[in-house]
């Protein structure tokens, strides 16, 4: 359940996604997000980071083995959320 509380809080699975295909720095990643507030921004990396999701590296922010992880687990949910909305657009 902490997981599910954790991706559930606002952008945290926007911020997975967008660091799935390597590291980002602070900018690049808040632009790849909407331009999000740097607030939330460093919350969210904050709460990722502690649950050991994401890291600082000298690249940027990157996922860690267990966020890579993960994010190969959520993949199955993006591509049925793909199936979905394209069955809802119809």
């Amino acid at each position: 359940m902490a997981l599910l509380d954790l991706l559930g809080r606002r952008w945290s699975l926007r911020i997975l996604w967008e660091l799935r295909a390597g590291a980002l720095n602070f900018r690049d990643l808040r632009e790849r997000c909407g331009m999000l507030s740097p607030t939330i921004l460093n919350t969210r990396l904050a709460e990722l980071r502690e649950a050991g999701i994401v890291e600082l590296g000298s690249a940027g922010y990157q996922l860690t083995d267990e966020g890579q992880e993960l994010s190969k687990i959520l993949l199955p949910f993006h591509h049925w959320a793909e199936r979905w909305a394209m069955r809802d657009a119809r």
